[in-house]
């Protein structure tokens, strides 16, 4: 038999590199607004119970808002298979890829269907290289962030883990990963989690932490838990090319920013203060409204599965 051909051959080793291929998610056939009860997140959770929730068709324009970035690049651009009445906007969640393997996330189990939804995007991927962990491991890709021969995973340490919801990267997750890329540096991140104030709550490490360029960072103190972990990142970055976020700017996601090349950054238009500092600091910044799907404790980078970069 003839060697099958893999139209798509992975390669993610940081978060900035040219981007050449992405699944990006969608907002169109969303669903109503969830009950109180369906929240995930104490963000989306307020805006529910406001009235504020975001609507559909804001959120499809902020989506085509993004492809047309994308497009402009040049970017490969894969979307979900619509699901009827489904939110498919964070495909960040659902699945990543490290080095040229795809991993499959075992996250909340009314959320599988949305790894059917990308299946003809696996498809195109060498079976050797899709991988799904064992059930006992949770990791989500909103917690993996790459950084050549780092890799840096947000996690949940505290003894009542399976009480949060928000709590959504395991120990054995962490593990997983190490024992998956024996020669990266794998290192986890405490971080603070609440059920109730979105403004205390680092959902995944991209809600408080994520290089830019080849040696910057945008960064959320108050989002670790442990001192040491905060200064673990402040000494391998050092501590001039780290732009420090306040406690707002981290409810309405300023680090989950989405990095096209080493210096092409899409960013929300509302984020004055970081998108003036990016632009200070030699970076093109391809500016979009986004503010709707913020709402949704999600921003740029959880709305992306990023498969090929340079």
């Amino acid at each position: 038999m003839p060697k099958a051909n893999y139209m798509l051959q992975l390669n993610v080793k940081n978060e900035t590199s040219r981007l050449r291929a992405v699944v990006l998610g969608s907002a169109v056939n969303n669903g109503p607004t969830p009950t109180a009860e369906e929240a995930y997140d104490p963000k989306s959770l307020e805006h529910i119970l406001a009235g504020t929730y975001p609507v559909e068709e804001d959120m499809v324009k902020e989506m085509e808002a993004f492809n047309k970035v994308f497009q402009k690049y040049d970017v490969k651009v894969f979307r979900p298979e619509m699901i009827e009445n489904y939110n498919q906007i964070f495909t960040r969640d659902i699945g990543f890829v490290i080095d040229d393997v795809f991993i499959k996330a075992n996250i909340l189990p009314d959320r599988n269907r949305e790894l059917d939804a990308i299946q003809y995007v696996i498809d195109q991927i060498n079976p050797a290289k899709v991988v799904r962990p064992p059930e006992n491991v949770h990791i989500e890709g909103g917690d993996v962030m790459l950084w050549n021969d780092y890799i840096f995973i947000g996690t949940y340490k505290g003894s009542d883990y399976k009480d949060y919801i928000t709590a959504r990267t395991n120990m054995q997750g962490v593990q997983y990963i190490k024992d998956l890329f024996p020669h990266k540096i794998v290192k986890e991140f405490d971080l603070v989690k609440s059920k109730l104030e979105a403004r205390d709550n680092a959902l995944h490490l991209d809600c408080c932490f994520q290089p830019v360029g080849t040696n910057k960072g945008i960064i959320y103190k108050s989002g670790f838990r442990e001192e040491a972990d905060y200064v673990y990142l402040v000494k391998l970055f050092g501590k001039e090319n780290l732009f420090h976020i306040t406690r707002d700017e981290m409810y309405h996601m300023n680090s989950n920013v989405f990095s096209i090349a080493p210096d092409v950054v899409v960013s929300e238009k509302n984020f004055t203060r970081l998108n003036n500092w990016l632009r200070e600091q030699g970076f093109t910044v391809e500016e979009i409204p986004y503010a709707e799907i913020a709402k949704q404790e999600g921003l740029l980078r959880c709305s992306t599965l990023p498969l090929i970069r340079d």
